[in-house]
């Protein structure tokens, strides 16, 4: 019985022992399955936390963006006010002698053949001299004859020298007269350009139409505006009346931001716009034509420091497409002529560019936005040099009609030809006592039709602003709606500034050139030179 329970109680101390074992493992399972669970939920935080922080981080850089693009849209309407100040800061002269190049050479540096050879040392071809043993035993004249072995080849490696160093010295003239010739052809080629600088700045001085289109030319080209404006523009000069006729590409409405505003909306994860009121497009698109019809007169006049222009004519254009024919069309949406006298009298700094437009009794269109035109002051192709001065090397080649040496009754029939071309019905004309024409006509057209006082003054000198005076006198007498006034020559300030605002159109000697070949198909030509 005592061995029967010794057993029980092993067996009984195995399964205690197996119970606790298998208990401890369970504790143990238990605890890494806790420990799991601890793990995927810390992990599951940090993934919240991490996702938080990304979503976080996602909605800040999508409002930076918006902020970004607000900012952005800020500077472009600060820029498009700012057209007209911008300019007021800068001196538009050009100080032509600047344009010269200075003549600046690098030095001549040779490299290796500039350096000298070194010369043969006696001391690296000498042999040394016997010992004391030496002495006594004869070697004495063994040295005298190492001695003059050596002199030989001494005197072999100066010749080698001399030869090779004769070498390097020609090198070196040859590369120091390349060097010399490289020089003179820089120097001809800045005393070429500066030159050309000083004909051109005579020419200029000299009021030369060419060379006085080429310098206003550089003043626009030197001016700054935005990336999308096209800053393409044509210049005509006449010197006789000291008349500058601009034809400026104005951008297209395009320009003025249709986005009012950019917002984040978070719940649909997307940026939206709200637009910009079409009144205030058009406000500022009115405005923007403004600022750059007087910022184009202004650089012009400041520019030009001898006062070789009196007068400036802007025609502003836009290139763009009829919606309705497909056809490239190049509508005017305003055009101003103003003197120097006037503008220079104006504070830029101070006006508002439209009210300022029509104080100069400026032409703008009602509807810009709607590229609806005016009708320039002066086409620019009635000015434009290169059609008027076709003219032959010699005068007694030209075969056209030279308007001066025309007899008055020839004259008369030639005004009145023209402006029966151009569609006005001609009803009576009487011989003017200076030589020239007056004529009562009418303008067949509705609306804008009426009757029309045209005199025609063939002049050499510059037409006197009494005659404008007495044209508006005439054309109010007669109860008519328009006064022209057409002269062989030109017009001073004085004549443009009194047709201002009022119904009168003064068309100079080039002018009257281009009408009578586009309209009557007669080409003509002014050449005073041919009456003296």
């Amino acid at each position: 019985m005592g061995i029967i329970k010794e057993m029980q109680r092993a067996h009984a101390r195995q399964v205690r022992a197996q119970q606790r074992a298998g208990a401890a493992a369970h504790r143990h399972q238990q605890q890494l399955r806790r420990d799991a669970e601890r793990a995927m939920k810390a992990a599951e935080r940090a993934a919240a936390a991490d996702e938080r922080d990304r979503k976080r981080l996602y909605i800040e850089a999508r409002l930076a963006e918006v902020a970004a693009d607000n900012s952005d849209l800020n500077a472009r309407l600060d820029e498009l006010d700012s057209l007209l100040a911008m300019t007021l800061t800068v001196d538009d002269h050009i100080d032509l002698a600047l344009l010269k190049k200075t003549v600046s050479h690098p030095p001549f540096t040779p490299g290796p053949v500039g350096v000298p050879l070194p010369p043969p040392n006696w001391h690296q071809f000498e042999p040394p001299s016997p010992s004391g043993l030496g002495r006594l035993f004869g070697s004495q004249a063994k040295h005298q004859q190492q001695i003059a072995a050596a002199q030989q080849a001494f005197d072999q490696a100066q010749a080698q020298h001399a030869a090779a160093e004769t070498h390097r010295q020609r090198r070196l003239t040859a590369a120091h007269q390349r060097y010399q010739q490289q020089c003179q052809q820089v120097e001809a080629q800045i005393a070429a350009h500066n030159a050309e600088v000083d004909r051109f700045a005579i020419a200029v001085a000299k009021g030369e139409p060419n060379a006085v289109v080429d310098y206003l030319g550089m003043v626009l080209g030197n001016s700054v505006y935005p990336d999308d404006f096209p800053q393409h523009y044509r210049l005509a000069y006449v010197p006789e009346s000291r008349q500058l006729v601009v034809e400026y590409h104005l951008p297209t409405l395009e320009v003025v931001p249709a986005v009012r505003e950019y917002r984040y909306v978070k719940a649909r994860d997307e940026v939206t716009t709200s637009a910009r009121p079409m009144k205030e497009i058009k406000d500022r698109y009115a405005n923007l034509i403004a600022q750059v019809t007087l910022r184009t007169v202004h650089e012009l006049f400041e520019a030009d420091r001898s006062s070789l222009v009196e007068t400036i004519v802007f025609n502003g254009i836009v290139d763009t497409t009829d919606p309705r024919t497909g056809a490239a069309v190049q509508p005017c949406l305003v055009s101003l002529r103003s003197t120097r006298e006037v503008f220079t009298s104006l504070s830029l700094d101070r006006v508002e560019p439209t009210a300022c437009l029509n104080h100069l009794n400026a032409t703008v269109s009602r509807r810009p936005e709607a590229l609806a035109p005016v009708r320039p002051v002066l086409e620019f192709d009635m000015v434009d040099k290169r059609f008027v001065d076709e003219v032959d090397v010699l005068a007694d080649l030209d075969q056209r009609p030279n308007l001066l040496k025309l007899s008055p009754t020839e004259f008369e029939s030639l005004i009145q030809n023209l402006f029966t071309k151009m569609g006005l019905d001609t009803k009576q004309t009487r011989a003017s006592r200076d030589g020239g024409v007056d004529c009562v006509a009418f303008d067949p057209r509705p609306i804008f039709g009426g009757k029309v006082v045209v005199q025609a003054k063939r002049y050499r000198n510059t037409v006197d602003v009494s005659a404008v005076r007495d044209l508006f006198g005439t054309m109010q007498n007669e109860g008519a709606s328009k006064g022209i006034l057409v002269t062989t020559s030109g017009y001073g300030p004085a004549s443009y500034e009194f047709a201002s605002g009022k119904p009168l159109e003064l068309i100079d000697g080039s002018n009257l050139l281009y009408l009578l070949a586009e309209h009557a198909g007669v080409r003509a030509r002014i050449d005073a030179s041919e009456l003296d």
